[in-house]
C-alpha cells in the first residue's frame, strides 16, 4: 500500500504547482465571441418566403392587441395601421418598413470600456440567468431568493471569465419590497461589477429609474447618445402587448436604450405545435414589437427575441433541449438576419430539479444550438434550473465554465503556417511522439481549451481527494470565487450619488410586496 501511494505521488510530480496555478484567482473577462464558423440554417428560400408572407397576413388580417395603452393605439393609427378597439391590424409592408431604421448591430457600453460589447453581426454576447424567484445550492437546498443571493450571483458573474454581461434580474430578491427591489438590483450591477447590465421592466416608472441611475453612472448626455442598457420586453403570446411591458419599452426606446422584443412561447400552448406555425407567429409578434419601438424613436436599438420551448403533453410542463425547439431557434435566426436585426435566443435551458445528467444533456443541447443558430445575445447562458424557476449556484459555475467551449468552437479551424504544423510533423517523423517537439512546446499553453472545474485526474488521485462529483466540485468553486472576489473601483462621488438617489426613491413610497 505504501509503495502504491508512493507511485501515486511520483506520478503526480509537479501536480501541486499545476493545481496552484489552476486555482489562483485571475479576474479575466474574455472578449465577446466573434464567430468564425457558419450559421446552421434549416429553412430554404421557399420556406422563408412562406413564413414571411404568412406573418404579414397575420399582422394585416388577424392583428395584434395593445392592451390598456391608448397612446400606443393612437401612435399606430397615425403610423397607418387599422385600429379597432385594442386590436391593431398592420397593413402589409408597414412593419417591415418601420423596422428598417433599427440598427443591425450596436455597442452596449460598460462602465469599464474594455468590457463594452457589440451586439449583432457575427458576435455572441453571453449573459446569466434571468428572473427565477427561487435559488438552490448544495448547502441550503431550494428556497426563495434574497438580496444576498442576488449579490453573490453578480459577484460570480463578474468573476466568470467567459461571461461578457452581468445580466438583469439574476434572481428575484423576495426579501425586498417589489416596488423597491429594482433599485437594489441595479445598484448591485453598477457597483459589484463593471460589466454591462440590464434595466428593470416590471413597471414603466422602474424603467425610468433605471435610466436616471444610468445618467448618474455614465452622465446624462452619454446615456442619450449611447446604449448602456439592454432590457427584456416579453410579448404575451399569442399576439398581445400589455401596457406594462410596452410602457417600459416606450421609456427605453425614447432614451436610446436597447429592447429585446421577445415572444414567450411554449409550443402547443402559446403557439401552434408545428415549427413553421410557431415561426410564423414569432415573426409576426417580433415585427409588430420592433416596429412599435421605431415609432417611438427611429434608430432605437432593438433585438429580435425568440424564447421557445416545447411542452410535455402529459403534464403540461415546458421541455428543453428538444429537436423542435432547436428547429424554431435555427429558423428564427434566419428570419432575424433577413430583417437585419440582432438575434436573442437559447441559454442553459433545462427542466431538471437538480444539476444532474438531465440538466447537463438539455443544457448542452441548448447552448450548442444557440451558437449554431447565430444568436447574438444569449440570456440565461448560465445558472438556469427547473424550467427557469430556480437559479442554482453550482449550475451557474458549471455552465459558466462550459461557455468557454462555445468560445473555442466559434474560432473555427486555423490553417496558417503554425496551424499546419509541417515542421512538427517533419521533426517527429514516423513512430515518434509530439510531447517534446518544438511546436508542442511553443503552443501547448493555448492549444486546448482548459476547464477550471471538471476533473481529469487519474482515478487514484481523484479517490484520494474524496471522490467528488461535479456538483461537489462546483460547490467548492462557488466558495473559492466568492472568497476571492475583488470589487471593481468606482468613483466615490458617483457611488454616493447613486446611494442618495436610491434613498430618496425608497423614502418617497411605502413598501409594497405585491
Amino acid at each position: 500500500m505504501a509503495e502504491a501511494n508512493t507511485r501515486r505521488r511520483a506520478r503526480g510530480g509537479g501536480g501541486a504547482a499545476r493545481r496552484a496555478e489552476r486555482t489562483a484567482v485571475r479576474i479575466e473577462t474574455a472578449k465577446y465571441i466573434e464567430r468564425n464558423i457558419p450559421n446552421f440554417e434549416v429553412l430554404n428560400e421557399e420556406a422563408l418566403q412562406i413564413i414571411e408572407t404568412n406573418a404579414e397576413t397575420i399582422l394585416a388580417e388577424v392583428g395584434v392587441n395593445f392592451v390598456d395603452n391608448p397612446a400606443a393605439l393612437e401612435r399606430w393609427k397615425n403610423a397607418g395601421a387599422d385600429v379597432d378597439g385594442e386590436r391593431v391590424r398592420i397593413p402589409r409592408g408597414l412593419a417591415r418598413e418601420l423596422i428598417k431604421t433599427a440598427p443591425s448591430e450596436f455597442t452596449q457600453h460598460a462602465r469599464n470600456p474594455e468590457k463594452s460589447v457589440v451586439i449583432g453581426g457575427r458576435n455572441l454576447v453571453l449573459a446569466p440567468v434571468y428572473g427565477p424567484p427561487f435559488v438552490r445550492d448544495a448547502q441550503g437546498g431550494r428556497r426563495y431568493a434574497t438580496m444576498d443571493d442576488f449579490n453573490k450571483f453578480v459577484k460570480l458573474a463578474y468573476m466568470s471569465k467567459w461571461l461578457h454581461h452581468s445580466g438583469g434580474t439574476v434572481c428575484e430578491p423576495t426579501d425586498i419590497p417589489v416596488n423597491k427591489r429594482h433599485l437594489d438590483m441595479l445598484m448591485a450591477h453598477m457597483t459589484l461589477s463593471d460589466k454591462p447590465f440590464m434595466g428593470s421592466v416590471t413597471d414603466p416608472s422602474r424603467a425610468q429609474d433605471s435610466i436616471e441611475m444610468c445618467e448618474i453612472l455614465f452622465g446624462k448626455e452619454f446615456v442619450q447618445e449611447n446604449t448602456v442598457m439592454t432590457s427584456l420586453t416579453n410579448i404575451n403570446s399569442p399576439m398581445t402587448f400589455d401596457d406594462v411591458m410596452m410602457g417600459s419599452l416606450e421609456v427605453y426606446a425614447a432614451n436610446n436604450q436597447a429592447c429585446i422584443i421577445s415572444p414567450f412561447i411554449v409550443g402547443g400552448a402559446m403557439a401552434p405545435v408545428s415549427v413553421a406555425g410557431t415561426l410564423t407567429q414569432v415573426l409576426a409578434e417580433v415585427m409588430a414589437g420592433v416596429a412599435y419601438s421605431q415609432i417611438i424613436r427611429p434608430g432605437a436599438p432593438a433585438i429580435f427575441g425568440a424564447f421557445v420551448s416545447s411542452i410535455d403533453m402529459n403534464s403540461g410542463a415546458p421541455t428543453f433541449g428538444t429537436p423542435e425547439a432547436s428547429m424554431v431557434t435555427y429558423g428564427a435566426g434566419q428570419l432575424a438576419r433577413r430583417l437585419g436585426l440582432p438575434f436573442r435566443s437559447a441559454g442553459s435551458f433545462c427542466g431538471s430539479k437538480l444539476p444532474d445528467a438531465q440538466a447537463a444533456y438539455e443544457t448542452a443541447n441548448s447552448l450548442n444550438m444557440g451558437l449554431m443558430a447565430g444568436v447574438n445575445f444569449m440570456l440565461h447562458s448560465c445558472g438556469w434550473l427547473e424550467g427557469g424557476l430556480v437559479a442554482d449556484f453550482e449550475k451557474f459555475v458549471m455552465d459558466a465554465d462550459q461557455l468557454g467551449v462555445l468560445h473555442g468552437l466559434a474560432k473555427g479551424v486555423a490553417y496558417d503556417d503554425n496551424a499546419q504544423a509541417m515542421d512538427a510533423i517533419r521533426e517527429v517523423g514516423p513512430g515518434g511522439h509530439y510531447l517534446g517537439c518544438a511546436h508542442t512546446q511553443a503552443n501547448f499553453k493555448e492549444a486546448f481549451w482548459k476547464s477550471d472545474l471538471l476533473d481529469y485526474k487519474p482515478f487514484e488521485t481523484w479517490e484520494d481527494e474524496g471522490g467528488r462529483d461535479t456538483r461537489q466540485l462546483a460547490s467548492s468553486r462557488v466558495e473559492h470565487l466568492l472568497a476571492n472576489y475583488q470589487q471593481p473601483q468606482l468613483d466615490p462621488g458617483i457611488h454616493a450619488a447613486l446611494n442618495e438617489y436610491i434613498e430618496k426613491k425608497k423614502a418617497s413610497m411605502p413598501d409594497a410586496f405585491a
